[in-house]
């Protein structure tokens, strides 16, 4: 998959004339039978959709989380385009009603909640750059930076708060770097993007482009230098990992593709294996795009963010039973 920085869209994408076969407006299809589909927010809420590029012939989106649940499971954060700036805001999950703006900037770009659940670490846009800064979960605007005059972004904590994981575009490609929280030092570990920390371990998940092309899958440990592939498939790509709570499961994003009358429609669903890549299943086939997933804190129900339910390709967020 070819490694870019995007502006998010609030209604999705501008769709080619043959994407207008699919259905959006249906909030499932039969392949996801005995699964439940629940709507999180409305259109009123203004929730960024992550750019898809798609072709007959390759599919490209951004990869970045977008989305993230407090510690305590009751809120639920996401990026929200309005009066031309992009934010993160806070929703609560059990009651309706509106949203509470966490950042005052022009254009946040991705985040992440910290492990304690104090803190909300994100990237912003300005102009060629993307820099890495720090803000308080729940008070005030202030925001600390952590890196500047490079295009860094997916920042995500390790799991003891030692360190703040993040992506770094080069000339020479994406790779994983560190922030050292108490000595604020910088530390390049290897190639790939959006880090996603290993319980228990020195090693996280994260993604690489193979030699054709096609992103793939990996684990990495910094410690021992060992380097493991995890998912991979010469025909698709797949993004955006995400350890589910209790260390066993691997949710992530994949490319699918729906065979109609004369055409095929690429598109973006929900996939899942064990850590060590056994168990592969699909969980999600709508025709919709589906992004940017995230686990609820007893790992019970998944949070993605979809056009799915819209005729017109609006995004929401959703939320979803995990089965397995």
């Amino acid at each position: 998959m070819r490694i870019c920085l995007s502006f998010l869209m609030i209604l999705g994408v501008i769709y080619p004339l043959w994407a207008q076969q699919v259905d959006y407006s249906i909030v499932s299809v039969q392949e996801e039978s005995g699964i439940e589909f629940t709507p999180i927010t409305s259109a009123s809420d203004y929730v960024c959709m992550p750019i898809v590029r798609r072709s007959s012939m390759s599919l490209d989106w951004l990869s970045n989380r977008i989305l993230d649940i407090s510690r305590d499971g009751t809120h639920i954060a996401y990026l929200s385009c309005r009066n031309n700036t992009t934010n993160i805001f806070i929703k609560e999950l059990n009651k309706k009603g509106g949203a509470v703006q966490r950042t005052n900037r022009s254009d946040v770009y991705d985040f992440s909640y910290s492990p304690d659940g104090k803190y909300i670490c994100f990237s912003e846009q300005r102009g060629n750059e993307n820099q890495i800064f720090q803000t308080s979960a729940s008070n005030g605007y202030v925001c600390r930076q952590l890196t500047s005059g490079n295009r860094d972004f997916s920042p995500v904590y390790s799991l003891d708060m030692n360190m703040l994981l993040f992506t770094r575009q080069e000339n020479r490609g994406a790779s994983i770097w560190s922030y050292n929280v108490k000595n604020n030092f910088l530390s390049s570990y290897s190639a790939g993007m959006n880090p996603c920390p290993v319980k228990g371990e020195s090693a996280y998940f994260c993604v690489r482009a193979n030699s054709s092309g096609k992103s793939e899958i990996w684990k990495i440990n910094y410690e021992s230098g060992v380097e493991t592939c995890i998912v991979s498939d010469p025909s698709r790509n797949f993004t955006s990992p995400i350890l589910s709570p209790d260390g066993r499961w691997l949710l992530f994003v994949g490319e699918s593709a729906i065979q109609g009358s004369g055409f095929t429609y690429r598109n973006t669903d929900l996939f899942v294996c064990h850590v060590d890549g056994t168990g592969f299943a699909q969980l999600t086939y709508h025709a919709a795009d589906d992004l940017s997933p995230v686990w609820s804190k007893d790992g019970r129900f998944i949070y993605f963010i979809s056009q799915r339910g819209s005729a017109d390709g609006t995004a929401n967020i959703w939320k979803m039973n995990f089965n397995y």
